[in-house]
């Protein structure tokens, strides 16, 4: 039986994750230029090589942790050495020492570099860490809701404080200086948390399905039985289209909302005494509606099972993203409407996916005997930092494609394609993800099967 105190420490653990990713993901290529002073054509080459890089490391951080044998577990050990430098890194990376235009160069990529190491290796076993929890696919279901439900409150809370946190540290004057004081000040208090729950995370959990007895079996067995695993093979091209279905439609956002909807013209809109822009609440309501489609992805998918629910969410995704094309830039109420229902599809089936790469490790268990969790959840996530990385990219092929000019008047064709990115586009990506989940071949029925007779050989053991 899960606790609710063990259900709420493996979410604390995404929460802490997600809002360094958000701080990565959204705000680390502003404070490179805007405030660290760097050209932006240096910044985005590094993105791309520190987070292909970052990508090619998730594999190896799961072989290492799939051979860690600990009184704690395999993947636990992981959370509790890392977390505090892991947050130390992520306040390194926001520093901004006096040094000269190449020094600056240098000095980002040795600590985003050192940051998505680290991050790496901290978030790979928390991953893999839901397929030793418990063996039940239930009860996985339940896990994979309460992660997903805190990665969207831990990224909520960066989209609508962390900017006014930076205000606020930065003083009155916010001359340059202040505002590097504000922004390094705003970090460390979100490292610090986030070092707080990895370790609650750590503290509250357990690792109950253990790994076969012996020595690991060999890198080059886990990788052929990994090839061998058609269910995750088949998952795996469902969480690459439905991750480009996202990256697409976030990416094109603002591009949107600027251009398209020209939100300047509707000013600000002040919640609590906090100015936001229109291009602000619709992300924020995203991550409102994603977190309404984790909450409900558990009990739906016990009902109708994981296959149904994913299948269904994105057929209705597809379908919400046609609509999407064909509503006026300026109907406001049906474009946000569109961003809710959107985004509870999506957020339904992230959940579920995780779930289901549990129970392809249990698969892969039941065929071959062996047992690689954290080189199965590893590949998993380096494949979706790929196709995020292959979505972002895809957006400004894309846009450049359309004949977009920066800060400029666009013609109607741009103005179409900059819409195509909010729907046509994405939606390819999420009709794609319901051609996989379809064939995908685990079915209650058969997860039972192979859970029963996992539980037989384990107590055989």
């Amino acid at each position: 039986m899960i606790t609710l105190r063990e259900k709420l420490g493996y979410g604390f653990g995404d929460a802490a994750s997600s809002m360094f990713w958000k701080l990565f993901s959204m705000y680390l290529m502003f404070f490179y230029t805007d405030i660290f002073g760097m050209e932006a054509a240096v910044v985005g080459t590094m993105f791309l090589i520190t987070r292909v890089w970052d990508s090619f490391l998730d594999p190896v951080a799961g072989i290492l942790a799939d051979r860690i044998r600990t009184r704690w577990g395999r993947f636990r050990p992981c959370i509790l050495f890392l977390a505090l430098p892991f947050a130390v890194a992520g306040i390194l990376t926001f520093h901004t020492p006096g040094l000269s235009p190449a020094g600056k160069v240098i000095y980002a990529y040795a600590t985003c570099s050192l940051a998505m190491i680290l991050y790496s290796g901290i978030n790979v076993p928390y991953a893999a860490l839901l397929g030793v929890i418990s063996p039940e696919p239930k009860d996985r279901n339940i896990l994979s809701t309460f992660r997903m439900s805190f990665a969207y409150i831990g990224s909520l809370v960066m989209l609508l404080l962390f900017m006014p946190a930076v205000n606020h540290f930065s003083g009155e004057a916010a001359t340059l200086h202040d505002r590097r004081h504000g922004w390094l000040t705003a970090v460390t208090l979100t490292a610090l948390l986030s070092a707080i729950l990895f370790l609650l995370c750590f503290a509250f959990t357990r690792e109950r399905v253990k790994p076969v007895e012996g020595k690991p079996a060999p890198l080059k067995n886990d990788l052929r039985d990994l090839l061998k695993n058609r269910p995750w093979t088949i998952l795996l091209g469902a969480g690459i289209s439905a991750l480009l279905f996202n990256s697409v439609r976030d990416g094109a956002a603002l591009y949107y909302f600027k251009y398209c909807v020209r939100e300047e013209l509707f000013g600000t809109v002040s919640i609590l005494h906090i100015p936001f822009v229109l291009s602000g609440l619709y992300l924020a309501l995203g991550q409102a509606g994603g977190l309404a489609g984790v909450i409900l992805a558990a009990p739906l998918s016990n009902r109708i099972g994981k296959r149904r629910t994913c299948t269904g969410a994105m057929a209705v995704a597809t379908l919400l993203s046609l609509l999407f094309f064909i509503a006026d830039s300026h109907s406001l109420t049906l474009i946000f409407t569109l961003q809710a229902l959107i985004s509870l599809c999506a957020g339904s089936i992230f959940p579920l996916l995780w779930s289901m790469y549990a129970d392809c490790a249990d698969y892969s268990e039941y065929k071959t005997g062996n047992r690689a969790t954290g080189l199965l959840f590893s590949t998993s996530s380096m494949s979706q930092k790929l196709g995020w990385a292959i979505g972002t990219a895809m957006t400004g092929w894309l846009l450049t494609r359309f004949g977009f000019a920066a800060n400029q008047s666009q013609s109607a064709e741009t103005l179409r394609g900059i819409k195509m990115c909010m729907s046509l586009i994405p939606a390819i990506g999420a009709l794609l993800s319901v051609i996989f989940i379809h064939l995908y071949p685990l079915t209650e029925k058969r997860l039972k099967t192979i859970t029963t007779e996992l539980e037989k050989r384990r107590l055989r053991r």
